[in-house]
This record gives C-alpha cells, structure tokens and sequence, in this order.
C-alpha cells in the first residue's frame, strides 16, 4: 500500500512541477498580449512561478488542518534552496554573488524568519524555556499580526523590484514570441488544475506515507515534500549555472526563498492561521544560521567557490540527518 501512495507523491510532484511551468508560460505570454512591460512579467509572474508548488501544497496543508506540513513545507524548501541548491552550483562553477543581492535580498532572506521567530515564541526563545519543551508542543501561530506583516512585505518587496528594474532597464528580460490566445487561456487554466491536483496528491500521500511510516509531518514536510516542491528551484539553477548563466542560479534561489515566505507563508496563515511547534521554531532559527553563512561565504571575495559549496551540501546533509533523529 506504501508503494502506492509514493506513486501518488510522484505524480503530484509531476503535476505541481509541469502545472507551474505551463501555468508561467501561459500568464507570461496573456502579459505580453495585455502589453505589460517585460520586466513586470519577469519579477512577478516568472519569479513567482518557481514558488507555485510550494503555495499550492503549503494552502492545502492548511486548510486541511495539516499545519506541520503547511509550514515545514517552507521551511524545508528554503533551507534546501540556501545549502544545497547553492551549494550543488558551485560544484560546477563559481558562483559571482552580485552586490544587490548581498544588500537587498539576502537581509531579507535571513531577516523574515528572525522576525516571525521572535513574533511567534519570542518570549520563550528570550527564557531559555524553549529548550525544556517537547519538539511537538505549540508555541504559537502565524496569522493576525504576523500574517499582515508577511503580505505587506511581500507587495513591498514586489515594488522594490520593479523601482530596481526601472532603474537598470538594461537587466530586464528580452522579449520572447507569444502564443495563440486560445493557448494562453488552456495553458494558464490547465496548469492552475495541474497545481491544485497536485499540491492535493502530494498533501495527501505525505499524511498517508508520515503515518503509515511511523514519521512526523514535520519531518516529511521539511525532506520528502520540501525536496519535492524545489525542483523547479532546482532544475533552474542547476542548469543556469552549467550554462554559465550564474547570476540566475543565485537570484532564483534567493527570489524563490523570498517568496516562499512572504508570499506562500503570508497567503496560507491569511487563509487559516498555521500554528508553530517547537521543532518548527527551531527551523527558523536553523534557516537564518543558514542564510548567514552563505552570506559569509559570498560577501568574503563576491563569489562561492567550490570549496564553500561543499561546506554548505554537508552542512544540509547534518541537517537532514538532525531532523530525522529529533
């Protein structure tokens, strides 16, 4: 029965994968019909179509009451993006990490976590009383207060991006052929059914795997589904960065972390306010420890070497491995 549900984890990851990148063709061309500038197009509808899989698993986990999943989801995607994605880029090249990036997108990658750490069991976390809790106990929730600060920030951080890109046109994307309309309405409708069926799938099997294998959701959620739910990070950067195209590998994984807060956290706790465990705090805090460190790492000499990216890939394999035993 196992091997059935993993077959139905499987194509709910093909169907969240395949549905974002047709979802994001189709809206990217109806832009281009609707006359939307080509750099709008691209630091909205493509940057955010790399974190559809995450906002359709992390929406559904939550209104199913799937919380663990709905917040390790995120959670597990990031760290996964900072370490390993990074990380396994600069096994092929060094990657240049761009000045904007260090100053703008990096504080922001480290600093939302922080803030809904300490906004959610910051009084815990100041007591030292966190570390006397069980790893499954309720600290708190993000929704209310924290949830408005995730979805202001997001439309915040949208407009710093467009203010940037009006600034250096010279960046935006070119411009590419557009599709037939009646091909932008199939792609944009059929890869919204293809996310939502498969964040359903991939929601579902995880709960049905996590039990029948004896595992928390906080765990699947942070390994299986998270892993899961990157590929498109994954795929992207991986081969911008065999082509040469680095400077894509560092913001799509940077961009895509970004999101993954402000937009999939802020959407989700709006839609059903998801409540926090200790395990989950610990995560944030593990993610902007993270963040730092790959910071380190790219403001020392501007780029990450080799060397730093074999760090970063044992670092997340501890990770993976501290996880399963708590």
């Amino acid at each position: 029965m196992i091997l059935l549900y993993f077959l139905l984890l499987v194509a709910g990851f093909f169907g969240l994968v395949k549905g974002a990148d047709i979802f994001v063709d189709g809206s990217s061309a109806a832009a281009k019909k609707l006359r939307v500038p080509p750099m709008v197009i691209g630091l909205t509808v493509v940057s955010m179509g790399t974190s559809l899989p995450e906002l359709a698993v992390s929406i559904t986990a939550a209104r199913t009451g799937s919380n663990e999943i709905a917040l390790s989801n995120v959670l597990g995607s990031n760290i996964f993006n900072v370490l390993a994605i990074l990380g396994f880029c600069a096994l092929f090249c060094a990657i240049p990490v761009k000045k904007i990036s260090l100053v703008r997108d990096f504080p922001v990658v480290a600093g939302v976590p922080m803030i809904i750490a300490l906004m959610v069991g910051g009084g815990l976390i100041r007591s030292g009383r966190i570390f006397d809790m069980d790893s499954s106990q309720e600290v708190g929730a993000v929704g209310g207060a924290t949830a408005a600060f995730l979805v202001v920030g997001f439309v915040l951080y949208i407009l710093a991006l467009i203010f940037d890109a009006k600034k250096h046109p010279e960046n935006a994307p070119s411009e590419t052929a557009t599709m037939p309309n009646i091909r932008c309405i199939v792609f944009i409708v059929g890869g919204a059914v293809l996310i939502i069926a498969g964040g359903q799938a991939v929601v579902h099997s995880a709960k049905w795997i996590a039990a029948a294998a004896g595992m928390t959701e906080t765990l699947i959620g942070l390994t299986v589904v998270a892993l899961g739910t990157s590929l498109p990070e994954l795929v992207t950067s991986v081969v911008a960065a065999r082509k040469g195209e680095v400077d894509l590998a560092v913001g799509n994984v940077l961009g895509s972390d970004i999101f993954n807060f402000l937009m999939v956290l802020g959407i989700s706790s709006v839609i059903d306010p998801i409540t926090v465990n200790v395990a989950s705090l610990y995560d944030l805090v593990i993610l902007v420890l993270a963040t730092l460190l790959v910071f380190i790492f790219s403001a020392t000499r501007k780029v990450l070497v080799r060397f730093e990216g074999v760090i970063m890939l044992i670092v997340y394999a501890s990770y993976v491995v501290y996880a399963a035993i708590r």
